[in-house]
């Protein structure tokens, strides 16, 4: 998770995570909106899908970005945003 007040204007934080397989990608952005449904948090806009490598899901302050290890490499968001401020960081 990456901390982008300061210095972007859309978005507060960008949540980055990978799946290995259509239905991890599936599960893991399910979870995602019903969790945050639950506390109230609606989503605003979803980009791609699981056969597409990466899954965007804007929730207004918060961005989640769901890829495949490929896919995530090639697009290096943590290298474009390199100036926000990590949060948390799994492996």
């Amino acid at each position: 998770m990456l901390d982008l007040r300061g210095v972007c204007s859309f978005a507060d934080y960008f949540v980055i995570c990978s799946g290995t397989s259509p239905r991890q990608i599936r599960t893991i952005t399910e979870e995602v909106e019903q969790s945050l449904k639950t506390e109230g948090v609606r989503l605003h806009h979803r980009e791609g899908s699981e056969d597409t490598g990466w899954v965007l899901m804007d929730f207004g302050d918060v961005v989640v970005h769901v890829f495949y290890p490929r896919e995530r490499e090639y697009y290096g968001l943590e290298r474009l945003w390199r100036q926000a401020t990590p949060v948390v960081r799994i492996q």
